[in-house]
């Protein structure tokens, strides 16, 4: 849930003291400040392609800690996580609950494989909708489609706000390199697309000796995909040195087949990478195309290929999109930016 607790640290920073509950490896408290309290419960994680926690008593601990600390604003965060149905029986109790997600799974968002996407879209259009008409209003990360929040009777309660980032933190290095490193940062899981990454990069190594092509994050022992490309492609593992690694990426590619608002892409924009995502989800409010980044359909392998072809080619596109992608970053994803929309919003909310 490490939405969640990013989020936690963008209100303590505009000076609200936050509790937050998160689902995690094991039951746990962690007191990260004086004004930031995370309560972690012990989950059971369905892998891949499911990628879905289930902590039993998670509502009832919610519960009994609401009584005791009665707070002013109740956010629950993530439309169909576990955690999330914690809302209906909250707003039973008389409680006003803010529902944020990036994105309404199983509506807008979809998992890659067809038992995962009919079961999901089931869950969403039964449980998942109760939630959302539950909810006192409901905040979104990245725009939603319009004519789909007015079906669901919620358009006139949900609001966009992002998503924030310190892009202090992520910087260029500029000092002269012959290779060029192509990145991938993320869990493998099927909706993250890596295998398109792959299938459209390693071939141009053959074009271009000095490209160095890698992947970046968790994945399981004996993963199909490290068998098959481990010669070609560099497979770090999880890492806790991100703006490094992305310090020195030259393009950095996010090929989702659903996606919300990404993280990684967020720090890669801020690390100045020239771009290239799937548009699709978040990324599309992200990225304006060809601007601050390109964007390509989903699964479509040869317009990856021809994007990051280009990209090589081209070392001025690199750093206009790159220079550009940073400034959108700045201008309306920072912290800063990003802050004075939720102080707005709670404001107003503890006003009604």
């Amino acid at each position: 849930m490490v939405s969640s607790v990013k989020l936690a640290e963008l209100w303590q920073r505009i000076g609200y003291r936050v509790i937050a509950v998160c689902m995690g490896p094991k039951n746990t408290v962690d007191t990260v400040s004086p004004t930031l309290t995370v309560h972690y419960r012990k989950d059971i994680f369905l892998r891949d392609p499911w990628n879905y926690g289930i902590a039993f008593g998670f509502t009832g601990y919610v519960r009994r800690l609401t009584k005791k600390e009665n707070p002013d604003i109740i956010v629950v965060n993530k439309l169909l996580f576990w955690s999330s149905l914690c809302t209906i029986l909250l707003r039973l109790s008389g409680r006003k609950v803010v529902l944020a997600t990036d994105a309404l799974v199983g509506m807008t968002w979809w998992p890659k494989h067809p038992v995962p996407r009919i079961c999901s879209a089931i869950y969403a259009w039964t449980l998942g909708w109760k939630v959302l008409l539950f909810s006192s209003q409901i905040i979104t990360f990245h725009p939603q489609p319009p004519k789909l929040l007015r079906f669901l009777h919620i358009a006139k309660k949900t609001h966009v706000i992002p998503t924030g980032i310190d892009p202090a933190p992520f910087k260029k290095d500029s000092s002269p390199r012959e290779d060029l490193t192509l990145s991938y940062i993320g869990r493998l899981e099927s909706v993250k697309g890596v295998e398109d990454f792959l299938a459209a990069a390693v071939p141009l190594k053959k074009e271009y000796p000095h490209l160095n092509v890698q992947v970046v994050g968790w994945f399981a022992d004996g993963h199909p995909l490290v068998e098959q490309y481990r010669r070609e492609v560099r497979f770090t593992g999880l890492r806790e040195d991100i703006p490094d690694i992305l310090s020195k990426t030259d393009i950095f590619v996010l090929p989702s087949y659903s996606e919300g608002l990404s993280n990684a892409l967020m720090e890669a924009m801020s690390s100045s990478c020239a771009c290239v995502a799937s548009d699709v989800g978040g990324n599309r409010y992200l990225i304006q195309n060809g601007i601050s980044g390109f964007l390509f359909p989903a699964g479509d392998i040869e317009a990856l290929r021809s994007h990051i072809r280009r990209l090589l080619d081209d070392p001025a596109k690199r750093e206009s999109l790159g220079k550009a992608a940073r400034e959108r970053i700045e201008t309306y994803f920072s912290w800063d930016a990003v802050g004075e929309q939720y102080q707005r919003f709670f404001d107003q909310l503890l006003q009604l």
